[in-house]
């Protein structure tokens, strides 16, 4: 009998190790891929920054760009779903922001939420249009931006006079007061310009809500600059962001109506046509004059891990899925490349859940090792893998708090350390519901998440 038990240890622990052997090995191979790929993004935004130090001329400032432009009328789109909460406190600090500007806020609500129509009407300024769609909400986001785009359409004919530019917000954004100048001056030479985003600190949810500054500190001051420098279609944020009126003219000729109602990110696809359509794009990152920081709209983020999932998983699904099969692949190496990181997300949640199971089983493994098991044999070649696995990694954390620290001090650098693995989490519990929301064909619905705006205000 007790050869017998121990030919059955021996079969489980083998079957165990053999488990552990080819998850890690394709966890391995997938992080390796991809982490060459991070790496090669790493060493362009270097090169490039590197060549920008050599060049030691001072940097302009959007008092700079702004000055060499005369102004002129531009629009804002602030679409606005269930948004009583927050609505009334973001339009009097944009109008103030705005303050002295050629513009004009539209705000588009539906007929059955009174709450959020009260919350706009409360706020009394000339510069501010309420705009009620024919049907009750939700529909898409999209959709609601067309509604605007219809009511603004109808003000020019009216008033004999088209506006500039189109500038997206939502209804939770702390709008800076230099950009409506950038956008004003930018626009007449780019079709789509994009300020960057970065997230508020929510001192009440630091590591699910804090896991998203850390990543947009590094899209908005690394990756959107790679894709710019490298040729590659700059896709809209859908906030900070302007289009040139007549750019989003040409794409409602070409496809009705500038946005796609059926669209789950109608932000993102909106760059990626602008730019299929001939357009220009910019990202501008500058300070709103020297010595102060850089000119970026701030919102706060999900606070509670069933937000952040769901907000992902629409992401997801709209970029990695449903925008495959709507946009296609198109475009030279770079643009390519560019449109595989962007879909890679759910291949990257993948390889994280295999690399985590592989951890579990090995953990587990070593504790059978000091109990007296033989140990695990991986072969040189798997470690190998893991040791380049391991030096891509600590590069990226590098990186991670490099970006993290400059945008919001060292403190928070070395919290989005930890942070990796929340929002690593909140990766693999999103791909999980994008892939059941796809598998179902579920139609394109605003699904947002309940938001929040500061009773403060943050310092320019």
């Amino acid at each position: 009998m007790a050869f017998g038990r121990g030919l059955r240890v021996d079969g489980a622990v083998g079957a165990v190790d053999f488990v552990l052997r080819e998850t890690a090995l394709f966890a391995g191979v997938g992080f390796l891929i991809l982490g060459l790929s991070d790496l090669a993004v790493d060493l362009i935004w270097l090169a490039r920054a590197a060549r920008d130090a050599a060049r030691l001329r001072p940097r302009s400032s959007a008092v700079d760009i702004a000055g060499t432009v005369p102004p002129g009328p531009v629009a804002v789109f602030i679409p606005a779903w269930d948004e009583a909460r927050v609505i009334a406190r973001m339009l009097r600090h944009t109008l103030a922001a705005y303050e002295g500007g050629d513009v004009r806020l539209y705000v588009g609500c539906y007929p059955n939420d009174p709450e959020t129509i009260a919350a706009v009407r409360s706020v009394v300024d000339p510069r501010l249009r309420l705009v009620l769609g024919p049907a009750p909400g939700p529909t898409t986001k999209a959709d609601c931006l067309n509604r605007i785009w219809e009511a603004m359409r109808a003000d020019e004919e009216t008033a004999g006079r088209r506006f500039r530019a189109v500038v997206l917000h939502d209804a939770e954004d702390v709008v800076h007061s230099a950009e409506l100048g950038l956008f004003a001056a930018l626009t007449g030479r780019f079709d789509l310009v994009q300020l960057p985003v970065l997230p508020l600190i929510d001192a009440r949810s630091r590591w699910i809500a804090g896991h998203y500054a850390d990543e947009f500190a590094e899209a908005h001051a690394k990756a959107l600059v790679v894709r710019e420098a490298i040729g590659a279609a700059l896709p809209s944020a859908g906030v900070g962001c302007a289009i040139a009126r007549e750019a989003l003219g040409r794409l409602a000729a070409r496809h009705g109506l500038p946005f796609d109602g059926d669209s789950l990110t109608e932000d993102y696809e909106l760059g990626l046509r602008l730019r299929d359509a001939g357009g220009r794009a910019a990202f501008v990152r500058v300070r709103a004059a020297p010595g102060r920081p850089v000119v970026a709209t701030r919102e706060y983020f999900p606070a509670t891990l069933a937000a952040a999932v769901a907000q992902k998983a629409r992401w997801m699904r709209g970029i990695a899925l449903s925008g495959w099969d709507r946009l296609g692949w198109s475009g030279g190496f770079a643009e390519r490349w560019m449109r595989m990181r962007d879909r890679q997300s759910l291949l990257a949640a993948v390889l994280l859940l295999a690399g985590y199971a592989a951890l579990v089983m090995w953990t587990a493994r070593t504790a059978g090792t000091l109990a007296g098991l033989d140990p695990v044999a991986i072969g040189e070649p798997l470690r190998i893998l893991l040791l380049a696995n391991g030096g891509l990694l600590a590069w990226r954390l590098a990186m991670r708090f490099a970006f993290v620290a400059h945008a919001y001090g060292w403190r928070e650098g070395l919290r989005a350390l930890p942070r990796t693995i929340v929002g690593n989490l909140v990766a693999i519990l999103a791909a999980r519901q994008a892939m059941v929301d796809y598998a179902a064909a579920r139609g394109a619905v605003w699904d947002k998440t309940d938001h929040a705006f500061p009773h403060e205000v943050p310092a320019e």
